[in-house]
């Protein structure tokens, strides 16, 4: 039984070789055949295809340059490039050009011929674009990227480009980033040139020396694209004024921001703040989506502490810091404003403790004005307060500014007349003027804890220990509205606007408290991960 199991597989090992001798002459002898037989069978697997795209070896072969579907419905092309020829379904590749699918639905010769000349195309580029399309093998060199990218856009070639676009916006570097810009402005490749404004506007401030190469349009494009993205609501302390001994300092060294709805969403940590200390006191203001906190912080010195002047700017796109030029008078609780491409430091007292302000307490009337792009402050002119004083806040920026247009609006009270006294600062023509009227009737005669613009009005937020009031300033009709009275609440820190909307921290709450305007009703949000101590409540784009 062993002998005869021995003879059929040896009988059927010589049949096995008399066979694939006889395929191979049969090969040899019909070429074409041969062909067909090797690339529907052998390279119509992706996988057997994927073996060979990393070599060179589709250049020598005609079989590796053969595109089809195999599913009997093919319309073949060949497509002639700069030194090969492709053999291609119309069809597939219709569907992943419009060039092609232009070509498809025409009655041009290349179409009833057959042949498509594209000498002028990379015949590798092309070969590229083949693989993606037909077995979504991307492999693109990096230092050819910009080519492909041509190619692609030329050829109209959508989910092509798309990929090699996703691979620069990973590539865009400074010494690379303006070379790839005048590429797409070359070849008129708008989705290119978003891609790299993309870039240039997340990075904008780092890399103001090749803004300032942009035309006053482009300009306008990198500095609007900065205001897109997830835009979240943001808590960051203010002040602190407890010691490492309170293990709450270590937590608020961070910035919040509110994950999901603004009624159920959490609090998180994005940043650390980018300094070591136990007591800060800063403000903040928001310009090109940056965070700027300005002010200083306590350090060891050889004998005893110190406070340190210093000036920080947070990236929400990149999540970095960096170090920025300092105020030139030390402040502390001042405001500072974003107004015309600039910001403004208006006010607050001498930094050089803790010391809480007393009515003998000089305010500064110098105003200080910082570049962004040159990083640097310089002087303007300086409140008009020569015959009369601001009264103090004890826990607030003093005195209060915002801003409309191109105008800063400063508001404090009268100390000898208990006067509310609203100054108005032209950022173009460097001047200051009294608004008038002051306002003066006795149930506005509270003291001031918020002034905020919005859209064409100025909102003043007062209060005193029954009940809080609301009331606004119109700045075209240089009027005051109608005073409107709301449960107390204990605010603290810095507020904002959003549209009919105003975002405070309240004490009592532990949290952020969103007032409405037409109604003047709260509503807290979530609470912070954090007591609520002078905090500063802002908007960032991530």
């Amino acid at each position: 039984m062993n002998h005869l199991k021995e003879y059929f597989m040896i009988l059927f090992e010589w049949i096995s070789v008399w066979l694939k001798s006889r395929l191979m002459r049969i090969w040899e002898a019909f070429p074409d055949t041969s062909t067909w037989i090797y690339t529907s069978t052998w390279m119509s697997s992706p996988e057997r295809r994927s073996c060979q795209a990393d070599s060179e070896e589709w250049k020598t072969k005609e079989a590796l340059c053969t595109y089809h579907l195999g599913d009997g419905g093919e319309t073949m092309v060949t497509v002639q490039t700069s030194t090969h020829a492709f053999h291609v379904d119309l069809r597939r590749l219709a569907e992943c050009s419009e060039y092609f699918r232009a070509l498809s639905q025409s009655r041009m010769r290349e179409t009833s011929e057959s042949l498509i000349q594209l000498n002028h195309v990379s015949s590798s580029i092309f070969y590229n674009l083949l693989e993606f399309s037909f077995y979504d093998k991307f492999k693109v060199p990096l230092d050819d990227l910009g080519t492909h990218i041509q190619v692609s856009s030329y050829l109209l070639a959508e989910a092509f480009l798309s990929r090699c676009l996703s691979v620069l916006a990973d590539e865009l570097r400074p010494d690379n980033c303006l070379s790839y810009l005048n590429l797409a402005q070359e070849i008129c490749c708008a989705d290119m040139e978003m891609t790299v404004f993309t870039y240039l506007s997340r990075n904008m401030l780092e890399l103001s020396h090749f803004i300032r190469c942009l035309n006053d349009e482009e300009k306008e494009e990198v500095v609007h694209l900065r205001t897109q993205g997830n835009r979240r609501l943001c808590s960051l302390r203010k002040e602190n004024l407890k010691s490492w001994k309170d293990p709450e300092t270590e937590r608020a060294r961070h910035i919040f921001t509110l994950r999901g709805s603004e009624d159920s969403g959490d609090w998180h940590p994005v940043s650390e703040l980018p300094f070591r200390a136990d007591k800060w006191c800063f403000t903040t203001v928001i310009l090109y989506n940056y965070l700027y906190i300005i002010g200083g912080y306590r350090h060891r010195m050889k004998r005893g502490w110190e406070f340190k002047m210093a000036s920080f700017r947070y990236n929400p796109f990149t999540n970095e810091w960096v170090s920025t030029a300092p105020l030139i008078k030390h402040r502390r609780h001042f405001s500072a404003v974003a107004c015309e491409d600039c910001v403004y430091a208006v006010g607050g007292w001498y930094l050089d403790s803790l010391v809480t302000p007393d009515s003998c307490t000089a305010l500064y009337t110098a105003v200080e004005c910082y570049d962004p792009w040159e990083d640097t402050w310089r002087f303007v002119s300086s409140l008009p307060l020569t015959d009369f004083q601001f009264s103090m806040s004890l826990s607030h920026d003093v005195p209060l500014a915002t801003s409309l247009g191109h105008n800063i609006y400063v508001l404090g009270s009268i100390q000898r007349t208990g006067e509310k006294l609203l100054l108005q600062y032209n950022t173009r023509q460097d001047s200051w003027s009294e608004l008038l009227p002051t306002l003066t009737r006795a149930d506005a005669d509270l003291p001031t804890l918020y002034f905020l613009g919005a859209t064409d009005r100025l909102l003043v937020i007062g209060g005193n220990n029954s009940e809080n009031v609301v009331t606004s300033f119109c700045v075209h009709a240089q009027k005051w509205g109608q005073v409107h009275t709301t449960e107390k609440v204990a605010f603290a820190g810095q507020g904002t606007v959003a549209g009919d909307q105003v975002l405070l921290p309240s004490v009592e709450h532990n949290t952020v408290a969103k007032m409405f305007l037409h109604t003047l009703s709260l509503r807290a949000l979530p609470p912070l991960p954090v007591s609520t101590c002078y905090e500063s409540i802002f908007y960032l784009n991530f």
